[in-house]
């Protein structure tokens, strides 16, 4: 599709826009400047995050000039958008730690052609607090203010002065960027819409009335069931590879209810129309082969963490499910078995038997000669019937680790500690 605007209603990426019609005949003549901000308030971006960069990154590959703004000074106030009480301030230090980890991550997805990345921090700290009440203060009304959803959700339980002005902070933020960058669009989530049009009644003030800058939201994300999207039982989906593996990252969206696994092709991946309707069809037709899933796991996980995770991810994956984890390296063990219960064990070559009581695999020798003997114990993915056999760590996974299984899954992870 020619249309940015057209692909992404397709994509159902499109929530509130200010004059589209203006947009739409602005984006139709030119390459245009588009911005879409983050605060650091942490030093990884998580899925959530994602949804509003996955439409910067659509402006980008259409050919506009993408901008990323890290928050280095918003970051430091405390945005109140879709926070029922007060941000707890950061240290200035715990800012700076989070605002290159951020730039890192950016980089990483967006690459080098037609992407700029600005932090705020540059020009808001040169601003004096004269200055800011002088130039700025005197054109935001109060009432209009206390009116914007962000601040009038928050009235009942209060809110300080300092996040009060947040909004004025993020309309400089697309004066400035309209100024020195000539950005014309700010893309963001529903909960940012009176943050983003605020600016735009900044530029019209200051720059006058027929100056084009627009504003782009995109819906807040729910699943099927109505719950939000992003968060699981172990808490937030992160892109960073220490937080959430990228074996986990990839079985986050292997996992998609099957309701829900069209939406998410149409928002976090770039296959077309056709790939997405042939994918459509193929989950209706056979929802039990997953299709639709495995592709959409394929395609978030390489755009994130690259090629070589997905392979890795997919080799864990047959394994587990196998049985056959002996083809695994240790690196990959790292990952799978995160979240397996794990034991800590010695290097010294052991007893079958002993070592499952020693572990608490088995509660008594008794059991564990009954389960050596039944079949159902499984050492590094062999089976295991002799009770004289012995465990010696040394002999896989460069020494690090022993992988037992009791029956058909249930997997423990022996760790070599001492």
């Amino acid at each position: 599709m020619e249309n940015i605007l057209e692909e992404l209603k397709w994509r159902g990426a499109v929530n509130q826009v200010s004059d589209e019609a203006g947009l739409e005949e602005l984006l139709a003549k030119k390459s245009i400047g588009v911005y879409c901000g983050v605060d650091p308030t942490g030093d990884s971006l998580h899925i959530g995050h994602l949804i509003p960069f996955m439409m910067l990154k659509r402006f980008q590959m259409a050919g506009h000039r993408a901008h990323i703004l890290i928050g280095g000074g918003t970051g430091s106030i405390g945005d109140p958008s879709g926070k029922k009480s007060e941000r707890t301030l950061q240290t200035m230090e715990q800012v700076h730690h989070n605002e290159e980890a951020l730039t890192g991550q950016m980089k990483a997805l967006f690459g080098k052609d037609n992407i700029t990345i600005v932090n705020n921090y540059d020009w808001l700290k040169e601003i004096s607090l004269l200055d800011f009440l002088r130039d700025y203060g005197k054109l935001f009304n109060v009432n209009t203010m206390l009116n914007k959803e962000v601040v009038a959700s928050r009235l009942e339980v209060g809110i300080s002065y300092t996040e009060f002005t947040y909004q004025i902070l993020q309309a400089i933020d697309f004066h400035h960027l309209l100024k020195t960058k000539d950005v014309q669009l700010q893309i963001g989530g529903a909960d940012q819409w009176g943050n983003i049009t605020a600016g735009i009644d900044l530029i019209h003030k200051m720059e006058g009335s027929d100056t084009q800058a627009f504003a782009l939201t995109i819906p807040l994300m729910l699943k099927a069931d109505g719950t939000k999207f992003g968060k699981t039982a172990g808490g937030a989906v992160w892109l960073d590879a220490e937080k959430t593996t990228p074996y986990e990252f990839y079985q986050f969206w292997l996992n998609q209810d099957d309701r829900d696994v069209v939406k998410y092709l149409k928002y976090f991946t770039f296959l077309d129309e056709a790939q997405i309707a042939e994918l459509a069809k193929k989950l209706e037709e056979h929802p039990e082969l997953r299709e639709a899933q495995r592709r959409l796991a394929e395609e978030v996980t390489e755009f994130v963490h690259g090629k070589e995770a997905v392979v890795q991810a997919k080799h864990i994956s047959k394994a587990l499910f196998s049985g056959e984890v002996k083809a695994l390296t240790a690196a990959e063990i790292e990952q799978g078995f995160k979240n397996m219960p794990t034991v800590e064990i010695s290097s010294e070559p052991e007893n079958i038997v002993e070592w499952l009581v020693d572990t608490g695999i088995e509660k008594s020798k008794r059991q564990a000669r009954e389960d050596v003997t039944n079949g159902a114990i499984y050492i590094n993915g062999d089976r295991v019937q002799d009770l004289d056999a012995v465990i010696d760590p040394a002999e896989n996974f460069d020494g690090k680790f022993v992988i037992a299984r009791r029956g058909k899954k249930r997997y423990f992870l022996a760790r070599v500690t001492k």
